[in-house]
């Protein structure tokens, strides 16, 4: 094997990922030039909401309140090392609000709704549904894309909201249940240290997860192949799309709103 062929691999798959950025990015921008551009779906966009956000609330929960939890364990537990007890309330606040609602929530919602999404609209592809509608003179960007993408923008971000508290409570019942902290002033330890950055930062999050969650799915599903294997690829290439491009945006995020 000659040393060229090493470096055309790898430049063969940068140039891959480059090409699967960029479609990525003009079907993003197409999706948003739709957006503000009427028809507008009411029954397609509230069906959405319902899918993507009432429904998406028991999962929500369940995760927010059992790693709420956790964290007051784990934190009381290392803390006891140091004689630091007293800053589970603080920490757990900080670490929901901050870091863990967001992310989790996203993943979630990515778990769920993103392979829920590239499914549908893979499934309506290869039924030569998609075609149905383009016949129809229905813009498949206008009836599919965007109601989903602007449900997702709206009431991802609420969802994260919930599943903070429900979070910040679960290490509460944990702290003032197991490890005998007195519940006022558990309550008051929280509601001091949060700041308003804080609580904002965790809602652009939950916007910016909602989007990606939203987009992959769609364009996962749009992009399918023929066939039940092609429904199968869209459906995990866009939940692990999601997932990764979640975690990369909350590192960018956490960069800019909390970098020193």
């Amino acid at each position: 094997m000659s040393l060229a062929t090493p470096l055309a691999l790898i430049g063969r798959a940068a140039l891959g990922l480059l090409a699967a950025i960029g479609r990525v990015a003009l079907f993003a921008c197409a999706a948003i030039s739709h957006v503000v551009r009427p028809p507008v779906y009411g029954r397609e966009f509230l069906n959405a909401l319902l899918q993507i956000g009432w429904l998406s609330l028991p999962v929500v929960g369940l995760t927010a309140v059992f790693t709420g939890g956790a964290l007051a364990l784990q934190i009381y537990s290392g803390g006891a090392r140091f004689n630091a007890e007293a800053v589970v309330p603080q920490i757990v606040a900080i670490g929901m609000v901050r870091e863990l609602g967001p992310v989790l929530v996203g993943l979630m919602i990515a778990a769920r709704v993103t392979s829920s999404i590239a499914a549908e609209i893979a499934t309506m592809k290869v039924t030569e549904q998609i075609d149905a509608l383009v016949t129809l003179s229905t813009h498949p960007m206008k009836y599919l894309v965007v109601p989903r993408l602007l449900a997702a923008l709206i009431v991802v971000p609420l969802l994260v909201a919930v599943g903070d508290v429900i979070g910040i409570f679960g290490g509460y019942f944990v702290a003032t249940g197991s490890l005998g902290f007195n519940p006022a002033a558990y309550l008051e330890n929280t509601v001091d240290f949060l700041e308003p950055l804080d609580i904002v930062s965790s809602l652009v999050k939950g916007c910016a997860f909602g989007g990606i969650a939203a987009l992959m799915g769609c364009f996962y599903g749009m992009q399918s192949g023929r066939g039940a294997q092609g429904v199968g690829r869209a459906t995990k290439g866009s939940v692990e799309a999601a997932a990764v491009l979640i975690l990369a945006a909350n590192f960018l995020l956490t960069g800019v709103f909390f970098s020193i």
